[in-house]
């Protein structure tokens, strides 16, 4: 009687788990599917703020320095929603975009020599 219990008992685990993992992989399924629609929109959106050759330097740029590209699909995404693109932005046009987002995210390095004076031969006066 109690080999039939326990089999049972794991029977219904086992459904559990399998059900939780189903459940998993179905938000998975839809996250993945979310993600999909939001590439095709920006994609769908970018072809109708770009011309050809803009879209191509781009697509270049987001080979090379993915980060600076995505920066720039978001500010002219940006820009087209608030409605102050005129028309197509040409390819001088995008890499003047491309210029005001390196000034903005450009950085500084500077080198700086800290000098110990541990063992200075100047300071030493044995004559």
């Amino acid at each position: 009687m109690a080999d039939d219990e326990l089999e049972a008992i794991r029977r219904q685990r086992m459904a559990e788990l399998q059900s939780k993992h189903g459940d998993s992989s179905n938000d998975q399924q839809g996250q993945q599917e979310a993600k999909q629609r939001e590439t095709e929109m920006r994609n769908s959106m970018l072809a109708q703020v770009l011309d050809q050759f803009a879209r191509a330097r781009l697509s270049n740029l987001a080979l090379v320095k993915p980060e600076k590209a995505k920066a720039v699909e978001n500010y002219l995404i940006q820009m087209a929603r608030m409605g102050q693109l005129g028309g197509k932005i040409s390819e001088t046009g995008l890499i003047d975009i491309l210029e005001k987002v390196s000034q903005q995210t450009e950085k500084k390095t500077t080198v700086k020599f800290n000098r110990r004076k541990v063992m200075d031969s100047d300071d030493d006066e044995d004559d």
